[in-house]
């Protein structure tokens, strides 16, 4: 489990700061890890509590309604900070994100993603060879 806080190499091809496998169980890990790499790679503190939220919303739909468990990448592209959270569940697609706020539309579901929206620089659903793989981004400077 040490092994889960080693800083980042800067060697790393893919920009790839944290690759994990996750449940519910290691989800405060997981906040913990996503905001301490975020850190590392230098996103603004102002946005970061935003990012680790985005990406903690994210995972739990992942295990809420996909299987209970997900796999996170998180890695630097370029000027962006960028999340993949891929699941086993059902798949989604963009469509079911709202345009408000869940409960101002009578919607009751949706709040995670709408918040993730209206947060991140980028967001991308699209299905993977089983469930859903959803990518969120924000430009670290």
């Amino acid at each position: 489990m040490l092994a889960d806080f080693r800083r980042p190499s800067h060697g790393e091809a893919d920009g790839r700061l944290l690759d994990r496998h996750f449940t519910a169980r290691d989800l405060p890990l997981l906040r913990v890890l996503v905001e301490e790499r975020a850190a590392w790679a230098g996103l603004p503190e102002a946005r970061r509590g935003d990012f680790v939220l985005a990406v903690d919303e994210i995972a739990t739909n992942a295990i809420e309604h996909a299987g209970g468990r997900g796999h996170l990448v998180l890695r630097r592209v370029g000027g962006e900070l960028e999340c993949t959270i891929s699941d086993n569940g059902p798949g989604f697609s963009e469509e079911v994100i709202p345009d408000v706020l869940p409960g101002l539309d009578g919607a009751h579901t949706g709040r995670g993603l709408w918040l993730t929206r209206l947060v991140s620089d980028r967001l991308a659903v699209r299905a993977g060879s089983v469930g859903a793989v959803v990518t969120l981004a924000m430009r670290v400077r």
